[in-house]
């Protein structure tokens, strides 16, 4: 069986409330994304085996760390899928050590990740059409301190998201 896979930092209630808010007030067309949805994906692994998604499930705790504080006050589009994004002008250092650290246990677990730089960002809006303004008129600050793996829809095709590890656990 086929599991399509990422490891993500899962929004707090109250930040994912901020998010889904601001994901409604823009004004680009689309459709926002589920507020179940919104997460700032560290590694894509993209379809795997049950058991190379088990051993990357298994070991998540190792990857723990410190909260960090993240500050998304920038918006953004990817043109290709026509996704507009919210994300830190400036990354946190430790958030793109976390990420580095996230496609290593990949790595360990025999997985290959995608090769594209770490760019981070929360999808807000699909089949959109890019910001007139780069700059957030509210910024939502994250204290991320949940870290995720999560497959996507089912038998390594997209759809509903379901939680197979959590740190720190519920």
């Amino acid at each position: 069986m086929t599991k399509r896979v990422f490891l993500a930092l899962w929004p707090d209630e109250p930040t994912r409330a901020s998010l889904h808010h601001l994901a409604r007030g823009l004004d680009v067309g689309g459709r926002a994304v589920p507020r179940a949805h919104l997460h700032l994906t560290l590694a894509f692994p993209g379809s795997i085996d049950a058991a190379r998604a088990d051993r990357l499930a298994n070991r998540l705790a190792s990857l723990h760390f410190d909260p960090i504080p993240i500050l998304l006050d920038r918006a953004g589009h990817f043109g290709g899928p026509r996704v507009v994004w919210a994300g830190p002008t400036r990354s946190p250092r430790e958030l793109d050590q976390l990420a580095e650290r996230a496609r290593g246990l990949c790595l360990a677990c025999g997985v290959e990740t995608d090769d594209r730089p770490f760019e981070p960002h929360v999808s807000l809006r699909r089949h959109a059409q890019p910001p007139s303004c780069q700059e957030l008129a509210e910024p939502v600050h994250w204290f991320a301190d949940t870290l995720v793996l999560i497959e996507s829809g089912k038998n390594g095709h997209p759809g509903p998201y379901r939680l197979l590890a959590r740190w720190p656990p519920a």
